[in-house]
């Protein structure tokens, strides 16, 4: 009896090892990303490539990007080809935030703004990670919910493009950047859970939460805060 019981400790004990450790590589991950994102944005917005392309071919190029270095990356993720298409992925989409970025630095205050959005969002996923480490009750089920309001939204934006409706666009905004927090407290409570077992996997889940927040909260910042000279 007790060697049963100690062989089912040292198991859970092992589980819990390797779901910290999954966190900890995704974390590291996670903060590695950055580096190309930043580097992504600043050759976007030096060399203007997005504003030359045009609003249609811009986007055409964002989801044919952006859904083909998903995709990538999803089928290298267990091998170290894996890490690279990621951070390939996300150069990739610093280079799409630029024409963000370069609006935001029309204004007199753009670069304050810039980092106001960087801590606010920061403050937001710090938050949002603690409350996941300490909710106990099974989120799996709220994943298909959350999902079904991103692609909403994602058809909302679209169909915004040719509307340009402010007030949707605003909406829109504030809905993203609720969906995507909630997201964060579901991606990282699959790992704690063990539901989700593969770092560079995570990492996706996480930064495109943490991108889609960054982006909301700083077009917003940018339309109510920004200061023409």
């Amino acid at each position: 009896m007790y060697d049963v019981q100690g062989q089912f400790g040292s198991a859970a004990l092992g589980l819990a090892a390797d779901r910290q450790r999954v966190l900890r590589n995704t974390y590291w991950l996670l903060a590695l990303s950055m580096v190309p994102t930043v580097l992504g944005a600043w050759i976007g917005v030096s060399t203007g490539l997005l504003a030359a392309m045009g609003r249609g071919p811009s986007l055409i190029l964002f989801f044919v990007g952006a859904f083909g270095l998903m995709f990538l990356v999803e089928k290298t993720k267990n091998s170290a080809a894996g890490v690279a298409s990621l951070l390939a992925f996300t150069f990739f989409m610093g280079l799409m935030l630029s024409r963000l970025l370069a609006f935001v630095l029309g204004f007199k205050n753009g670069p304050s703004l810039i980092m106001t959005a960087f801590a606010g969002t920061g403050v937001i996923f710090l938050a949002m990670a603690s409350l996941a480490s300490v909710i106990k009750r099974d989120l799996s089920g709220f994943g298909k919910f959350l999902f079904i309001g991103a692609i909403i939204m994602l058809v909302a934006g679209l169909v915004n493009v040719f509307l340009q409706s402010s007030a949707l666009m605003l909406t829109l905004m504030v809905l993203s950047m609720a969906v995507f927090s909630a997201f964060m407290v579901y991606d990282v409570k699959r790992i704690i859970d063990g539901g989700e077992t593969n770092y560079i996997s995570a990492t996706l889940a996480i930064y495109l939460d943490i991108y889609n927040v960054f982006q909301n909260l700083l077009a917003m910042l940018g339309i109510f805060g920004g200061e023409r000279d």
